[in-house]
């Protein structure tokens, strides 16, 4: 690639991020979002984030692995149990993390 083309891809994305994100910034009150939408977009960060946390979860050593040798996993779900009797975030991280650090130790 040339420099021009490196260039112009650069601009055309940057052009693309700051259209996409500032959208509904730049439309202002004539463009409104249906109720259905609205309501469906308030579960987009927690989409966002088992997205990015369950892939990890699921592999281990470079495979996909959902059994009991996949340490990640076990303290992944020793962590939700945790989260989901006491709603206590972070205690959740503290019994995730020391399940996973005792996992490793004792393997």
């Amino acid at each position: 690639m040339s420099h021009l083309e490196i260039w112009v891809a650069l601009v055309g994305m940057a052009v693309v991020t700051i259209v996409t994100r500032a959208f509904f910034l730049m439309a202002g009150e004539r463009v409104t979002l249906p109720d259905r939408v609205q309501r469906a977009l308030r579960y987009a960060p927690a989409a966002a984030l088992a997205a990015i946390i369950l892939p990890d979860l699921m592999t281990w050593q470079g495979h996909f692995t959902a059994g009991l040798e996949n340490h990640k996993l076990l303290a992944g779900i020793a962590a939700a149990l945790f989260y989901l009797a006491t709603r206590k975030m972070l205690g959740m991280i503290a019994v995730g993390m020391a399940v996973y650090t005792a996992l490793r130790l004792l393997t």
